[in-house]
């Protein structure tokens, strides 16, 4: 398991639990990533255009703004509570929208998946921030985070197979099963009264204030989710309406993408300690610059355009996993409300690109798209050079 990894040095709770944590993360993370691969799929059986549902994707986005009051909660209450109702409500959620009649029942169910999945990530990520101190947490989230690839290497990949066979609404089915099964595994193994060694006392005054420094990771987080969404959000009608791709080869992809992303977030788990956080998150995201480009420009050719995307997507993941310990450290005392703060950023990054990026890509085609990707992922560079000079010109002398 995975546990094995992590050796002597880490909390023994940590070891024992870092196994069910990242095998939740993995069905949650299925349900989550199914909709956007598989986006013109869904629009045919709801019966709505693509655009139409671009927009409803991002309202669920927006509602990702409540991470900051999420991450308020669940400062003031145990994680272990906080994870499983984020769980109950996913795979909620992801009935709902399987079950849904129409968009906006549709729209209804993806709204309790965000919302749900925000309260189990930030319970997750603060559960680590007390655990585990920041200069390791690199590894710890990095090995969580492999979760996010292999929720599209297998999870995806498997749902988009269950609906090449038969419908994406067994799709979202058969994911609420594979999370409250994941939910019985960890409820188990983890132990809600195991002491939190680098939990600090929240103290009047604490992290009220974001810093200089703050304020561009939070610029950086919202433009690699937007260089990202930019792509994801529009390359399954690419292949499909270009190159006459269907749900079962968008399966494959997606399996493909997936791959490459877990070498991403391995890369990511030996690394970004020792390279550190700034500068793995600007080096990933000025290598995205180039990829994009070349995205852009040979869009019209299916395998240079799959390797570009692969690269994107899998550059991308590598900078996001950098980021996320950032987010435990924004406010000190106060891990869930950075965290929160640090999704909601990510959150206007997603839902900023949705409808621009469908909206271009029905006018001008899939290469537009991947230049306004491009375009978000030289912000998330410059802003992540620019953190770690302010960083040092912040601290104590």
């Amino acid at each position: 398991m995975l546990d094995r990894i992590i050796d002597e040095t880490y909390p023994d709770v940590v070891r024992r639990v870092i196994g069910p944590l990242t095998l939740a993360r993995l069905a949650i993370n299925a349900v989550y990533r199914f909709a956007p691969p598989f986006l013109a799929t869904i629009a045919r059986g709801l019966d709505v255009d693509l655009a139409d549902l671009g927009v409803a994707l991002a309202i669920t986005e927006v509602s990702g703004l409540a991470s900051p009051v999420i991450g308020r909660v669940v400062d003031r209450v145990p994680r272990k509570p906080a994870m499983v109702v984020g769980l109950v409500g996913i795979a909620t959620g992801a009935v709902v929208a399987g079950l849904s009649p129409g968009i906006v029942l549709f729209t209804v169910g993806l709204l309790v998946l965000t919302q749900s999945k925000i309260v189990f990530d930030v319970g997750l990520i603060s559960w680590t921030a007390d655990h585990v101190p920041y200069e390791r947490r690199g590894r710890i989230i990095g090995i969580i985070e492999t979760s996010w690839a292999l929720g599209l290497l297998i999870g995806v990949t498997t749902l988009g197979l269950v609906a090449a066979v038969t419908s994406w609404r067994w799709s979202y089915v058969l994911g609420a099963v594979g999370v409250v099964a994941a939910a019985g595994l960890l409820v188990a193994r983890l132990d809600a009264g195991v002491p939190a060694p680098h939990r600090e006392r929240l103290t009047a005054g604490v992290g009220r204030r974001l810093r200089a420094s703050g304020w561009a990771a939070l610029i950086g987080m919202f433009g690699l989710m937007a260089a990202s969404q930019s792509v994801f959000v529009t390359f399954g009608a690419w292949m499909e309406d270009d190159f006459g791709v269907g749900t079962a080869g968008l399966a494959v992809v997606t399996f493909g993408i997936g791959a490459l992303e877990l070498a991403a977030s391995t890369t990511s788990a030996a690394r970004t300690d020792r390279w550190g956080k700034e500068r793995s998150i600007s080096r990933g995201a000025a290598i995205m610059v180039p990829v994009g480009l070349t995205l852009a420009l040979f869009d019209g050719h299916l395998g240079i355009g799959l390797v570009a995307l692969a690269a994107f997507i899998g550059v991308f993941e590598f900078g996001v996993v950098s980021a996320i310990p950032i987010g435990g450290e924004l406010f000190p005392g106060a891990p869930g409300r950075g965290i929160g703060i640090f999704f909601a950023a990510g959150t206007v990054g997603r839902a900023a690109t949705a409808i621009p990026a469908t909206r271009l890509y029905e006018r001008f085609g899939f290469g537009a798209a991947a230049v306004l990707g491009t375009v978000f992922a030289v912000l998330a560079s410059t802003a992540m050079i620019v953190r770690r000079r302010l960083l040092v010109s912040e601290a104590p002398r």
